[in-house]
């Protein structure tokens, strides 16, 4: 008798079939191919009957071993859940259809602004994520005219560059994912955006000649001088001057929503990196064997903890002096 929660879905290639068909199909792919600790409720209410209906609930009454009932033709409280569960999904998807148009609006004022013979249909984002040099990490996230494709985003442990050196960093990472698509005859981007200035736009166009590949439109977008948002510059490769957009520009827009999200997932995959690096260090330091590892990890509720702990809060661990408390802490920092 309680809204536990929504979460709502979008079908894919469900043009030309029937209502009954679609609901049928995510019914089955929800409860037989999602997680396997989903639960599987007593009953399970629909808006519209559907084939194997029954069958259906059997199966899932064998899997759980205890009656499952699917039903459409309720009353009363039940038949309120329904009529609001409608009302959600109509609200729901008013608002996707109204980001989908304020999407398509914004692919095509960046087609206006380069002058692009036709509307981008995918885009390709760069960022690059380290601190101080460490444990650099490169993204690249895809979009398309329905928005983030995650599923196609890939990051780069960058290798063999030296500390700090973006442009390096920038010129490996967009190698490295160009050299895979070509191997593998996979879609290129119709525009490669990277987050910088003209030094990391140089570099793509750099790594799209040597490896012979053209067709490809490429920008950088970078913070402006007062590196207020809003104020960004656009790089194109067709003269030196940038491109200054007014903060509320449609492509201006598109174009912060791919840098944020390219930027997200690169410092994801640097805080990730960093700590397994952490973690191996622990293990390297000397006098700390596998009984004081654990009594660190242990002590301090895992290795996050041991990272953020001082050198007195160490000293409290069985085992650790504080000449090693010293060095721990050195070692992580």
């Amino acid at each position: 008798g309680q809204s536990l929660g929504n979460k709502n879905y979008f079908p894919r290639n469900a043009k030309g079939f029937d209502v009954d068909e679609i609901l049928g199909s995510f019914v089955n792919q929800y409860y037989l191919s999602g997680p396997s600790d989903r639960s599987v409720p007593q009953e399970i209410i629909v808006n519209h009957p559907f084939e194997d209906q029954d069958l259906l609930a059997r199966v899932l009454q064998e899997k759980v071993g205890r009656k499952v009932r699917i039903t459409h033709q309720v009353r009363g409280d039940r038949a309120r859940w329904v009529q609001m569960a409608e009302s959600n999904a109509e609200h729901t998807l008013s608002q996707h259809l109204a980001e989908q148009s304020t999407l398509q609006s914004r692919f095509l004022a960046l087609q206006e602004l380069l002058d692009l013979d036709e509307i981008p249909q995918r885009l390709e984002c760069f960022d690059i994520s380290h601190t101080q040099g460490e444990a650099t990490v490169a993204s690249c996230v895809v979009f398309d005219k329905a928005g983030p494709v995650k599923s196609d985003y890939r990051r780069f442990n960058i290798t063999d560059v030296a500390p700090g050196d973006d442009y390096s960093a920038m010129h490996q990472a967009i190698t490295r994912r160009y050299v895979r698509v070509k191997k593998e005859e996979a879609r290129l981007p119709d525009l490669v955006v990277m987050d910088g200035g003209g030094g990391q736009l140089t570099q793509a166009r750099h790594v799209f000649e040597e490896l012979q590949l053209g067709g490809v439109n490429m920008i950088s977008i970078s913070k402006g001088p007062s590196r207020k948002r809003g104020l960004e510059y656009i790089h194109t490769t067709r003269d030196n001057i940038p491109i200054i957009l007014e903060p509320d520009s449609a492509a201006l827009l598109l174009l912060q929503q791919i840098r944020d999200e390219a930027h997200r997932f690169a410092i994801t995959g640097h805080r990730s990196r960093r700590q397994t690096g952490r973690g191996s260090a622990l293990e390297k330091i000397p006098g700390i064997g596998a009984r004081r590892r654990q009594r660190l990890l242990t002590e301090f509720g895992g290795l996050q903890g041991v990272v953020r702990a001082g050198v007195d809060d160490l000293t409290r661990v069985k085992g650790i002096s504080r000449e090693l408390a010293k060095v721990i802490y050195e070692t992580l920092h």
